[in-house]
């Protein structure tokens, strides 16, 4: 407590000494820039700081809902792939994830952005793979119940559209995750014991109605609490959203301390922000834990 204090009392000391302004009242004032991206919220530069910044935080929490969504699902499935029988569908489950696990996050989105923008087609040469629906350099376009996207001029305008940013982000924060998921999923799944599986074949069972009713539900026990830990980082990761332009909570909070010149105000909202969401995320998976956990088992 007396550390904290000194540190205190001398940093409100310092700034006051060089006349820099402290606390939370810039969060009223105008923000006065724009933001290129919004999932839910409609925004102008005329709204004030704290708008800008739920902005950010629901962008940060749109691509990590959806990225933790998606490596769920790829990462059980190659953590199975992994088990597999079938030799090539094993080694290439293996080399992924060994590939993504040894090479860094931020490399990986600088990859898929370039892939995104420098690779796809332009709008009058996008790529169709369904009706009313377009990948190009400019994002991906896709119809909504408001409307269908239509080339106007040099791109589509109508329906829903997702950024190369934000699908950069996406994929290589599900993608990275998957690979260590992948991991924890076939952990699990060893951690069943044999018994099991060999009881379900004398029953009839098929190998896949064997690895759905009976191997994965037990095997969640083991997966659950080392999952968590990985939907923490995923979430966490998303701050690298900064080096390829998508307007996250840390972007939008980076150009309000340059405007404003409040650092410490605007780290501590960040800080207080991916605390309360980590915090979230433990809590229910910890629930959930809670709820698949054997009864009357000893803890």
């Amino acid at each position: 407590m007396l550390v904290a204090w000194f540190l205190i009392s001398n940093t409100m000391a310092n700034l006051e000494e060089r006349r820099i302004a402290s606390g939370f009242g810039f969060l009223g004032r105008e923000s006065g820039f724009e933001i290129g991206e919004t999932v839910f919220m409609r925004y102008s530069a005329s709204d004030s700081y704290a708008r800008a910044l739920v902005v950010g935080l629901t962008n940060t929490l749109a691509v990590s809902i959806i990225g933790v969504g998606i490596a769920s699902v790829l990462g059980t499935f190659i953590g199975l792939s992994r088990l597999s029988r079938n030799f090539l569908l094993r080694n290439a489950a293996a080399a992924y994830v060994e590939f993504m696990r040894n090479v860094p996050l931020l490399v990986q989105l600088f990859f898929w952005y370039a892939v995104i923008t420098e690779g796809m087609p332009g709008p009058r040469e996008a790529l169709s793979p369904f009706p009313g629906f377009f990948i190009s350099n400019r994002g991906i376009f896709f119809p909504t119940f408001s409307g269908v996207p239509e080339l106007q001029g040099f791109n589509f305008a109508g329906g829903g559209a997702i950024s190369p940013e934000f699908a950069a982000l996406l994929i290589g924060l599900a993608t990275y995750t998957a690979a260590f998921i992948a991991e924890i999923v076939r952990a699990g799944v060893l951690a069943v014991h044999r018994g099991q599986t060999e009881a379900a074949r004398a029953l009839g069972l098929s190998r896949a109605q064997t690895t759905r009713l009976i191997v994965l539900p037990q095997a969640l026990r083991v997966i659950v609490p080392p999952l968590t830990s990985q939907y923490l980082n995923l979430t966490k990761n998303s701050s690298l959203a900064v080096a390829i332009g998508y307007p996250d909570l840390v972007s939008i909070a980076n150009t309000t301390m340059n405007q404003t010149g409040q650092a410490i105000e605007g780290i501590a909202i960040i800080m207080a922000v991916y605390l309360t969401i980590s915090l979230s995320i433990s809590a229910l998976m910890n629930w959930y834990n809670a709820r698949i956990a054997l009864k009357g088992a000893r803890r």
